[in-house]
């Protein structure tokens, strides 16, 4: 509350608690414990911020300064590279890439210019998520006067672009006018929206400036009248979910119930009663927009039956958790019970019988989309960056509600390996599609493999990914802590430095970690005085030794909860090591897995690996390990950045006997010894173009 600067308490459930503080002499601490939750006025130009003691909540970007050798790698190319890059690409000045046509389209729809639309028809979502990438770089690596003003001068042109009613789509505005909200399935309208939102309030939050919000808040009451339960307004819903997590952002920030109410709606009154998707084709303005969609069934947007039946994850992948993060806020938000059992079971189908091993999700390339459990083939699945990137997000709030550190697992599986590997280490080129197999040779154009990129692309006609990232790495930090009143949560051992309270208290805590090269990591804990409050370690789920020493002494009996190793009693000053074991081992996938059968991976910590034609030679399909023999692990400084490489004794199928001429023939295998060398996952690519494989046959 003092963070706060409570400017005065507001209503909750309809009671009047400042009449009810004075009357009964209650203090706000206790009205903090007798109340399931308190919202509170901040002095930030009117910003509201909602509190509740069940959920953990984010530390501020401000106030974290992460160090971390490993990440830094990658996030300093976004405000360096990234960011400059993608703004050359919004406004087509990068030769040989996709063309955008992004900030063209926003002058024309301002009126400064004259011109057709081009692009998708979410094509404003490039220059959201860009702006959104800015406003985390502003607020995690402090303002920048000439980045800020380019950001200023893009949100101007997104005001002059919005209608007179507040509406805001430039596709719509330039191209198809008379068709608003008559094709909510394949239009895009309220994702577009979404994603203007989010970074509306991720701007405001880095810089205290209103613009930007005041435009998405006129869009949004545009959205909270235009739809509802109520007669007269459209009953319809998004086919791509994003508005809804965007809305619940809103709200927090606002106050503004109005948006939390609409954000419930879109969530209940999907797949409710009639399909809406198949009523609005009857309609007189309905055009169809992407052809694919022909045949168009339900499962595809979520929309087959009502959102609490759902027990498997279905569809569009993408789609599918960024509504999962709705359904998850709301749960959290009305204390919907049912809802947050629907998010546990999604969940739980998701990772344990339709993920990859990567954190990738999304196993066909045709319609990005969930199959059937233990469906997943290496070489032509889809598992979109993006989607992964909305896996992380699911997690997090999933986490911050449960307190529960088998969330952080799958996050921090997601961060590490599939958003890494779609992005290049120099921050130039990106994955769209993260196979685990690649043989360069046969993703070919016009086959099932054209989805598949052996290389980083500059960019791409449809550009979800490449900002996605960028706004992914400039927040990180929101996913390494999480907070209450009395406790620090530590999901990520990622090297940074972070202020904030425990108990009223004001710390500093700071993380020294060389977790992904040994295993070791130094906690520095520091404040005025004692606080008296805990401290949550994750253990990690694939941690067979995880020790901690408090101030020099080894805590033999730790109190675990939820995979979480928890330190009572902060003292003012704590030195707290960790040593977790990180050995590079064996993987098995379930023998329902068809495509892995007789086949391991290899993994480290956190850390998938993978191996490459530049290590291995080509035909990597040629390949046996030997699982009896020990794996060895080396350090490598030079080799991607510094990376520890995993060996291991195997075999190789010899093409000794065989001419160019024979096909098929009668002829035992014939096998060689080889040294197998594997690479992390996520840098695979960063060097030469050629085959990669994360499933290796196993030598029995």
């Amino acid at each position: 509350l003092q963070r706060l600067k409570v400017l005065y308490i507001t209503k909750i459930n309809g009671t009047d608690i400042w009449k009810i503080s004075k009357k009964k002499a209650f203090s706000i601490k206790r009205l903090m414990e007798t109340t399931d939750k308190l919202a509170v006025l901040n002095t930030g130009e009117g910003a509201q911020c909602r509190m509740g003691k069940d959920r953990l909540a984010d530390i501020s970007l401000k106030n974290i300064d992460i160090t971390d050798k490993f990440w830094n790698k990658y996030r300093s190319l976004v405000k360096d590279v990234i960011i400059p890059y993608q703004w050359d690409t919004l406004n087509d000045n990068v030769p040989d890439a996709e063309p955008s046509h992004c900030i063209e389209n926003f002058r024309i729809a301002a009126g400064e210019k004259k011109g057709e639309f081009y692009g998708a028809v979410f094509q404003d979502t490039d220059v959201a998520k860009w702006l959104e990438a800015v406003a985390y770089v502003l607020d995690s690596q402090g303002r920048d006067e000439e980045l800020e003003k380019l950001a200023d001068e893009t949100i101007d042109l997104i005001g002059k672009a919005q209608g007179p009613d507040g509406y805001l789509n430039t596709y719509f505005t330039i191209k198809e006018p008379e068709r608003r909200w008559t094709n909510l399935r394949e239009g895009h309208e309220l994702y577009t929206a979404g994603h203007m939102i989010e970074a509306a309030v991720a701007y405001y939050q880095a810089t205290g400036k209103r613009r930007f919000l005041d435009i998405v808040m006129r869009f949004a009451d545009l959205i909270s009248k235009k739809f509802g339960p109520e007669e007269g307004k459209c009953h319809g819903y998004p086919g791509h979910p994003e508005i809804e997590l965007a809305l619940v952002k809103l709200y927090r920030v606002t106050g503004k119930k109005n948006y939390l109410e609409t954000a419930k709606y879109f969530v209940d009154v999907r797949g409710v009663g009639e399909n809406y998707f198949f009523q609005e084709e009857k309609g007189e303005k309905y055009q169809q927009i992407f052809p694919e969609f022909a045949g168009y069934e339900p499962e595809y947007s979520q929309s087959h039956k009502p959102v609490r039946e759902q027990k498997t994850a279905e569809g569009h992948a993408v789609r599918a958790v960024y509504l999962y993060s709705a359904m998850a806020d709301l749960a959290y938000e009305y204390q919907d019970e049912p809802l947050l059992k629907a998010c546990e079971a999604l969940w739980k189908n998701i990772v344990t019988k339709r993920m990859y091993i990567t954190g990738g999700i999304g196993s066909s390339g045709l319609l990005e989309r969930f199959t059937t459990d233990y469906d997943l083939p290496n070489d032509r699945n889809y598992a979109e960056s993006c989607a992964s990137i909305g896996l992380a997000m699911f997690g997090k709030r999933m986490g911050q509600i449960t307190r529960d550190a088998k969330y952080a697992d799958i996050v921090e599986k997601a961060l590490y390996n599939t958003v890494l590997a779609g992005i290049a280490m120099d921050g130039k080129g990106f994955f769209y599609v993260n196979p685990l197999e690649v043989w360069p040779d046969n993703c070919l154009n016009r086959t099932s493999m054209e989805h598949v990129k052996p290389v980083r692309q500059k960019w791409f006609g449809v550009a979800c990914c490449p900002p996605n990232i960028a706004r992914t790495l400039a927040s990180l930090g929101q996913y390494i802590y999480g907070e209450d009143e009395e406790s620090i949560f530590i999901n990520l051992y990622v090297s940074n430095e972070a202020e904030t309270q425990i108990n009223g208290v004001p710390c500093k805590l700071t993380i020294d970690s060389d977790f992904l090269k040994n295993g070791n990591v130094k906690i520095y804990v520091k404040s005025q005085q004692d606080s008296g409050g805990k401290l949550a370690l994750r253990i990690p789920g694939y941690s067979r030794r995880f020790l901690v020493s408090r101030n020099g002494n080894e805590i033999s009996s730790p109190r675990i909860e939820k995979g979480y190793l928890i330190l009572e009693d902060m003292k003012a000053e704590e030195i707290i090591t960790v040593s977790c074991n990180m050995e590079a081992r064996f993987i098995h996938a379930n023998p329902e897995v068809r495509a892995d059968e007789g086949r391991v991976a290899i993994i480290r910590g956190p850390l998938v690996y993978c191996l490459e034609e530049a290590d291995n030679g080509r035909n990597l399909s040629s390949l046996y390990i030997d699982t009896k023999a020990e794996l060895t692990e080396a350090y490598e400084d030079e080799l991607l950045g510094g990376v520890v490489t995993v060996t291991a004794k195997g075999k190789r199928i010899s093409n000794e006997g065989w001419n160019e001429d024979e096909l098929y023939k009668e002829q035992e295998i014939q096998l060689e010894d080889v040294v197998l060398k594997a690479v992390p996952y996520c840098n695979w690519g960063n060097r030469e173009t050629g085959e990669m494989a994360v499933w290796i046959k196993e030598l029995f």
